[in-house]
């Protein structure tokens, strides 16, 4: 079977941005929310970003990342050669939580489907989570983001194999000085992580399966093996 062309994938991400526009799945969500966020950039990027859910300036506007947090990552983005317009962003859960509450396991079960389209259609070499809840996720690990923050690893995500960078979020960032000094030496890093070469390609293990967490493969090593993650 022959790999679908740029343009054909820029069509399929299209197609599920307007299937998850009208996703009845989670009825608290569908409920309270007013507009579902799917996620907005270059369909071709090589870095996609991943933050837990939308908040209320993202839910009216239909945009992840705005507001200060925004602003914020947009200057960081800046600051290492990039626009965001060149990088994909999007949230593991695509509707706002009532109260702002954490996403709970089956909503994320149910937007599980389109982060996986994402990943597979923009083909990203890195993958940064932000946040504790989107890092946790993502590695199928309960260590927080002070643990792993800036500790890129190579990881299998449904079904494409990345390499992975955990980076505290933007929003707590502003507010904490040494939260803000970690990002910002973090991002950094994402440069040299992009000039590697893309990590080979691994099936992704069946959902179904319990395989045991693996242990994270630290930088500075860049080519160590890729780890499979069945849990997300």
């Amino acid at each position: 079977m022959t790999s679908p062309t740029a343009s054909e994938r820029r069509a399929r991400l299209a197609e599920e941005q307007e299937r998850a526009r009208g996703c009845p799945r989670c009825a608290a969500l569908v409920a309270h929310r007013t507009t579902v966020v799917f996620g907005a950039g270059d369909p071709d990027a090589d870095l996609l970003l991943v933050a837990e859910s939308p908040g209320p300036g993202e839910d009216r506007q239909g945009l992840p990342l705005v507001g200060g947090a925004g602003r914020l990552l947009t200057e960081l983005l800046d600051g290492i050669g990039l626009r965001r317009e060149e990088v994909y962003v999007t949230t593991a859960l695509k509707c706002r939580p009532p109260d702002n509450r954490d996403p709970l396991p089956e909503e994320l079960a149910h937007c599980r489907p389109y982060l996986h389209a994402q990943l597979e259609l923009v083909r990203p070499k890195v993958v940064a989570t932000l946040g504790s809840f989107a890092t946790k996720l993502l590695r199928g690990d309960p260590a927080g983001i002070k643990e792993v923050h800036g500790r890129a690893e190579v990881r299998t995500i449904g079904p494409r194999t990345v390499r992975l960078l955990p980076l505290d979020h933007p929003s707590a960032a502003l507010y904490a000085r040494p939260a803000m000094d970690r990002l910002r030496a973090d991002v950094a890093r994402i440069p040299a992580l992009l000039a590697l070469p893309a990590p080979e390609q691994v099936a992704p293990v069946p959902t179904d399966a319990a395989p045991a967490p693996p242990a994270p493969a630290a930088e500075p090593d860049p080519v160590a093996g890729p780890e499979q993650l069945g849990l997300f």
